[in-house]
């Protein structure tokens, strides 16, 4: 399957597309970045309308890419300035409403989590305990663990333009600007990078931009080699080296310098003073440089939770059809049961084609809502039929339009005795010609269900010939179906009503476990009555629920009107 994660960071908003392989490993194919620097002025507790419009506006345009990737899914997480600004909600609430994007706010510990999961599958520390650092725009992560367990994680209020514009208050840096700044950050982490001392490691790891951005300046590399980051160490003196030289220059001059991004040139200064600093209260002797970020840790996390989702995504390719069976999947279908009912009321359509003249589009609805025609008894088996229809409206079906939507959950509800009312929800507000497609794609699912009445699949095969008054189905059995002719024919009315025939059913049947005579199938035809083209009546003549489901199931079956026995 393939998958698109977006972090909407403080300084900046990132996504990948990968491409996610049968084993549960993935490959990076596509990445993007936008440097919108969101969290700027969130001292004053609010994102900038022109911040928010921004990252809309970043999210816009990263969907289009993604979904010109041809993507399953986009998963987006949101970090420090929207989980800390007043108005976070709003970029959520848009994002939700004017792109079709669930924002997932995550904790700072979540985060910490997430990070420290994509550093340890990059380096591939194994059982060697490692200390993982993200510095970010807004805050700062600091975890301790191995490959297999993060043993210790916290998220500091240290991110580079948070500190910037709490502390930068002169260019270059003056030597009381620079004192505060590292009081400031010795005040936030000391208690929990002593705990980190105690209890030794062997690494520590640099994750994020600003990191990959220094340790490429400390290394002595040129304008575009920053992205080789993984597994390249740099010294902590290097570091302490080019902290002394940033602090040193006017935004001006750090604009100047090769293999400085320009776009980082007034936050470098910060963010060589904090990774230094904490390289030292950890007294570590060198950096490991990871390109892997939050990113893909939110990749590693969606495969461990969708194991299952994935398997199924290699088996149905096709989203729509994907998302059919998950939801089914999710509602404990009945799977056997299902693709038979999907399987009979294909073989119906299909012989049919002539009379109803309906499409592949309409073929497919039919057999979507034939699959999850009986999903309605997660819910209870009372009315199971209006129980399907709410999952179907609601059980996010991906890749189909809303109507199509309607159209499936309205299949799945007239597979019982009700047949399609105006007032029946979803139904009325469609157009005319959808009213039209639902009437027959029900009344297909609906004789079909019939067809599999006892659950137990025993029509095997089904030939249908078309005479001139009337359409005979001529059904190969495995064993007893007396319960199927009989529901068959209960339930064949509103198909006779739509094709203006008669429908006569036959079975032919063979004995079971050998069913070797003389070697030969032995056969039996047991011929059904047949369903005629009901009868309109006046309301005071209708009849219904008198059929009893204790009564001899061949004498039920000659009754040519359907019961309100239910099913």
């Amino acid at each position: 399957m393939r998958l698109a994660a977006i972090d909407v960071g403080s300084n900046s908003i990132h996504m990948i597309v990968c491409n996610v392989r049968p084993d549960l490993s993935f490959e990076v194919i596509d990445r993007e970045k936008d440097m919108i620097r969101l969290g700027a002025g969130l001292q004053r507790g609010r994102l900038p309308d022109t911040n928010l419009a921004a990252a809309l506006e970043s999210l816009a345009k990263f969907k289009r890419l993604a979904e010109s990737h041809q993507v399953d899914e986009i998963v987006v997480a949101a970090t420090s300035a929207v989980r800390e600004a007043d108005n976070g909600t709003d970029l959520i609430t848009q994002a939700r409403r004017h792109l079709g994007l669930r924002v997932r706010v995550i904790s700072g510990g979540e985060e910490a989590r997430l990070i420290h999961l994509a550093a340890a599958y990059a380096i591939g520390s194994g059982s060697e305990r490692a200390v993982t650092i993200d510095i970010g725009g807004g805050s700062t992560e600091i975890t301790l663990g191995t490959a297999a367990r993060m043993e210790a994680g916290r998220s500091f209020r240290l991110g580079v333009i948070r500190l910037a514009e709490r502390f930068a208050k002169h260019d270059p840096l003056t030597r009381d600007d620079t004192e505060r700044l590292v009081r400031h950050i010795h005040r936030d982490t000391a208690g929990f990078l002593a705990q980190v001392r105690r209890r030794r490691f062997q690494r520590v790891i640099g994750t994020s931009g600003t990191i990959q951005a220094l340790g490429a300046l400390a290394g002595g590399a040129r304008a575009g080699q920053a992205a080789d980051g993984r597994r390249r160490v740099v010294s902590a003196s290097a570091l302490r080296r080019l902290r002394e030289k940033l602090v040193d220059l006017t935004l001006e001059e750090r604009l100047s310098l090769s293999g400085l991004d320009p776009r980082r040139a007034d936050l470098a200064h910060v963010g060589a003073v904090l990774i230094d600093t904490l390289l030292d209260r950890l007294g570590a002797d060198e950096l490991t440089l990871c390109d892997f970020a939050l990113r893909e840790g939110m990749v590693l996390d969606y495969i461990k939770r969708n194991t299952k989702h994935i398997r199924t995504a290699e088996r149905y390719p096709d989203v729509r059809r994907r998302s059919v069976i998950e939801l089914g999947e999710r509602c404990g279908y009945w799977a056997e049961h299902s693709q038979q009912v999907a399987k009979l009321a294909l073989t119906l359509f299909d012989a049919t084609s002539k009379q109803h003249g309906l499409g592949a589009q309409e073929r497919e609805w039919l057999e979507y809502g034939a699959l999850l025609h009986d999903i309605g008894t997660h819910i209870s088996y009372d009315a199971h039929h209006k129980h399907s229809y709410y999952l179907i409206r609601h059980g996010e079906l991906r890749g189909f339009d809303p109507d199509e939507v309607t159209v499936i959950g309205l299949v799945a509800r007239y597979h019982r005795l009700a047949t399609p009312k105006r007032t029946h929800e979803g139904y009325g507000t469609l157009k005319r010609s959808l009213r039209q497609t639902v009437k027959f794609l029900g009344a297909f699912v609906r004789l079909a269900e019939g067809l599999d009445r006892s659950h137990a699949q025993v029509i095997r095969g089904v030939q249908i010939a078309r005479g001139d008054n009337d359409l005979r189905i001529r059904l190969k059995t495995a064993g007893d179906a007396e319960l199927e002719l009989w529901a068959a024919a209960r339930h064949a009315a509103p198909l006779a009503r739509l094709l203006d025939t008669d429908i006569h059913f036959e079975s032919t049947s063979g004995p079971r476990a050998s069913g070797k005579v003389n070697g030969s199938h032995a056969q039996q035809t047991r011929h059904a009555p047949h369903v005629s083209r009901p009868v309109v009546r006046g309301r005071g003549h209708r009849r219904l629920g008198q059929d009893h489901a204790t009564r001899p199931a061949r004498q039920v079956a000659h009754r040519a009107r359907p019961s309100g026995v239910r099913h």
